[in-house]
């Protein structure tokens, strides 16, 4: 290699990425919530999504083979979202307004789209685990995204709440 990790990290910030937060549940039902900006469509037909986690997070167990996730796509005003649930304070939950669906995985609103998954594989590669979930709903809000670039929370300027 003619860079190190530093430069291939740097460089990798320069491409403008969405963030989201994903949520779960522990198998004895507490919540659990992290904010991730590696986030991509796979296929439409199935319905599929990936994103991935350093193979180190104590959180990668709550998402193996066949558990329920939801992704929060984030919208330009839930910065302090994805700060809280990028942070490693113990409970992530306590004094964020959200709901609790049938399923007990807790949920955000106001957010770009929320899409409910199931972990469909995991893929080891390199220092993380690339998940492939199954899409099996979704809701949508027009609404100006959160952005994650070089190191910082941008806004795309384009007015989306704005289209009709």
């Amino acid at each position: 290699m003619t860079f190190d990790t530093r430069q291939f990290r740097s460089a990798l910030g320069g491409f403008p990425t969405g963030v989201a937060v994903i949520t779960t549940i522990t198998t004895e039902g507490e919540p659990v919530g992290i904010t991730i900006n590696s986030f991509s469509s796979v296929s439409l037909e199935p319905p599929l999504v990936l994103w991935s986690l350093v193979t180190t997070s104590p959180s990668l167990v709550h998402f193996a083979l066949g558990r329920r996730h939801v992704i929060h796509v984030l919208a330009h005003d839930q910065e302090e979202l994805a700060t809280r649930f990028a942070s490693r304070i113990p409970d992530k939950f306590s004094g964020i307004a959200h709901t609790i669906a049938d399923d007990n995985i807790p949920r955000f609103d106001e957010c770009v789209a929320t899409f409910e998954c199931t972990t469909r594989t995991l893929h080891e590669e390199g220092d993380h685990v690339i998940v492939i979930a199954h899409v099996e709903q979704i809701d949508q809000r027009a609404r100006d995204p959160l952005l994650f670039c070089g190191g910082k929370f941008a806004v795309l300027d384009t007015a989306l709440s704005n289209r009709g």
